[in-house]
């Protein structure tokens, strides 16, 4: 005779992996298999609406097998459905044993699409307050909702019909945010842009003057000006689309 808890370990190492751990005895199979598609069909629902793209690539079998694998294998963290595809990122991460069909770019794509629901469920707020001031004299305030994300393979152009086998001579480099409007955007960039947010997530108020000066130390440049001129379209780009809130002036 099993006690209460070892019922309940048995059953839910029988729900994990049904083809090779027997349920508790004296339980009907009928009932049983209830349970055993509300587990799978749930969490696979959940990690095939997280990981569209991921999923399109592979072929029924292939991706059943990986869900069951992360079922089975993978000791999740969390009781939240909407955490699922953070707990699957994790297993691809660390748990996952390398099959001879994952594509080269499998983790980064993961990333991306995780990076995507991440943003949409976060609870970090767009700033309300109205932000009018210089963008290159004024102390800028960048939104709390934005990613840098830079990667080997592009991510964001991977699909069915484009999966490169080979990784690309140049890295990708994008900038994933949530609007004004709540809706999540992401930005073609390049190594420079995504060096000017991140200097403007890690530094208190900045001007964008100081910032722009600040890159073009760094750049070595010997026109410090011209890299002002050319970077100030930048950041009213960048204003505009909602990676920088706006502008406080120096006096406040």
């Amino acid at each position: 005779m099993y006690s209460f808890q070892e019922t309940q370990y048995q059953l839910a190492s029988h729900l994990r992996d049904p083809d090779h751990v027997a349920p508790p005895q004296g339980v009907d199979d009928r009932r049983l298999q209830v349970y055993r598609d509300l587990i799978y069909k749930n969490i696979e629902g959940f990690i095939s609406g997280g990981f569209p793209i991921l999923r399109s690539i592979f072929d029924d079998e292939a991706w059943h097998a990986m869900v069951r694998d992360f079922i089975q294998t993978h000791q999740s963290h969390t009781p939240y459905f909407l955490e699922i595809s953070q707990e699957f990122l994790k297993y691809l991460q660390e748990d996952r044993v390398f099959q001879e069909n994952d594509p080269p770019f499998m983790l980064e794509l993961a990333h991306y699409e995780w990076v995507e629901l991440a943003l949409d469920i976060s609870t970090e707020e767009f700033p309300t307050e109205q932000l009018s001031g210089d963008l290159l004299n004024d102390k800028l305030v960048v939104s709390p909702l934005v990613w840098c994300l830079s990667y080997q393979y592009p991510v964001h152009r991977i699909g069915e019909h484009f999966q490169p086998t080979e990784t690309p001579e140049q890295p990708t480099f994008l900038l994933v945010y949530r609007n004004r409007d709540d809706r999540v955007k992401f930005m073609e960039s390049n190594a420079v842009t995504n060096r000017l947010v991140q200097l403007l997530q890690s530094e208190e108020m900045l001007t964008g003057r100081a910032v722009l000066e600040t890159i073009a130390q760094e750049l070595q440049a010997p026109d410090v000006e011209a890299i002002i001129n050319m970077g100030t379209p930048l950041l009213h780009q960048l204003h505009q689309a909602g990676v920088i809130c706006g502008a406080k002036s120096l006096e406040n």
